[in-house]
């Protein structure tokens, strides 16, 4: 199957990457990955804090965590959700705070990610209300 990811888009590819290998662990463990899927649905929906703060959030904990996949996942999921760039560059300062020094590297990561994504959905949010 062709891509359809553009050649400057890191983070679309490292996620795309990921998938083959994740559906055949799926395949293996399909209860801990619905458990898990679950699990995520509750954490992140909207409540006392809104599902878009809970991603800007996990984009920190990710960062603190140095997990490229995470960052790829919540930055997506941050973005298509409407998470302000103030709002992730702001939980990423508190990541960097207290993941000191690598904070500093996989911070501008996630932030890059971030950004990447919102610019797909926000071009896919213009798109859909100039046919509207």
């Amino acid at each position: 199957m062709e891509s359809s990811v553009g050649s400057g888009d890191k983070n679309h590819k490292m996620m795309e990457e990921l998938i083959p290998s994740a559906k055949a662990l799926r395949g293996e463990i399909p209860e801990v990955y619905k458990g898990f899927s679950d699990l995520s649905k509750a954490a992140m929906a909207d409540g006392a804090i809104p599902a878009t703060l809970k991603e800007a959030l996990a984009i920190a904990i990710s960062v603190i965590n140095r997990c490229d996949g995470c960052i790829g996942s919540h930055a997506r999921a941050a973005a298509i959700k409407g998470t302000t760039k103030e709002e992730v560059a702001e939980a990423i300062g508190v990541a960097i705070l207290l993941a000191g020094g690598p904070g500093t590297v996989y911070g501008p990561r996630a932030y890059e990610a971030f950004l990447e994504y919102k610019a797909e959905y926000d071009a896919k949010r213009q798109q859909g209300s100039n046919q509207g």
